[in-house]
């Protein structure tokens, strides 16, 4: 699997979701399960969203 998500993008993604996920965890609420997503594909790089509609912001081919 190529990656599909790129540098800002992944760097964004990764501390919106560690930001999420702290939120949820401060206030102890289940929405912040929503930054899992988010914090996955930064790090792995692979967005599903993004295979679906044939989008990549990742320069390398």
């Amino acid at each position: 699997m190529q990656p599909n998500v790129g540098g800002i993008d992944r760097v964004l993604r990764i501390v919106l979701g560690a930001a999420i996920i702290g939120w949820g965890v401060y206030a102890q609420n289940w929405l912040g399960l929503i930054g899992v997503p988010l914090l996955l594909s930064g790090l792995v790089g692979q967005c599903f969203l993004y295979k679906l509609i044939g989008v990549s912001t990742c320069k390398v081919k």
